[in-house]
């Protein structure tokens, strides 16, 4: 079964934290594919990657770049898998359907969000339910992230 991880963001906004999992992403030699809860929010979020920080670069795409096979981000609001990715994030309310046969699952929701946080709690009750290995992180008074439940 995947395992389903679920970031609660209260210290730090989705366009801090994001980055610094796709990069740990990459790092570990996964393709990914964030999916957003609107192509406009997907397009927003890909513009904001360009210039996340000066020093790096995340190699990323969208439906208006094409080439999916060749990219290692895919930023999407479809539940599609263009580029082959093995790990998926959903950002911004994108419903998690399925996530068989992924390495990892990450949901990233906004703790000042009431609607946000309770379709987590759902999404955590559901994947259980359904025998996947759930892990609850949420940032320290420090910025860490510490894993509070699951695992």
């Amino acid at each position: 079964m995947t395992p389903v991880f679920f970031y609660h963001l209260e210290r730090q906004p989705l366009d801090v934290v994001l980055p610094k999992l796709l990069a740990m992403s990459l790092e570990r030699g996964w393709r990914v594919v964030v999916q957003a809860g609107s192509e406009e929010r997907a397009e927003a979020i890909a513009a904001q990657l360009w210039s996340h920080d000066e020093e790096s670069f995340l190699p990323h795409g969208t439906k208006a770049d094409g080439f999916p096979d060749l990219q290692p981000i895919w930023i999407t609001a479809d539940g599609d898998n263009p580029n082959n990715a093995n790990v998926r994030f959903f950002v911004d309310g994108a419903e998690p359907e399925a996530v068989e046969g992924l390495t990892r699952a990450v949901i990233l929701f906004d703790g000042q969000d009431g609607e946000a946080v309770e379709r987590a709690r759902a999404g955590w009750k559901r994947f259980r339910a359904a025998g996947h290995e759930v892990t609850y992180f949420q940032q320290d008074e420090r910025g860490q992230w510490q894993n509070r439940a699951g695992r």
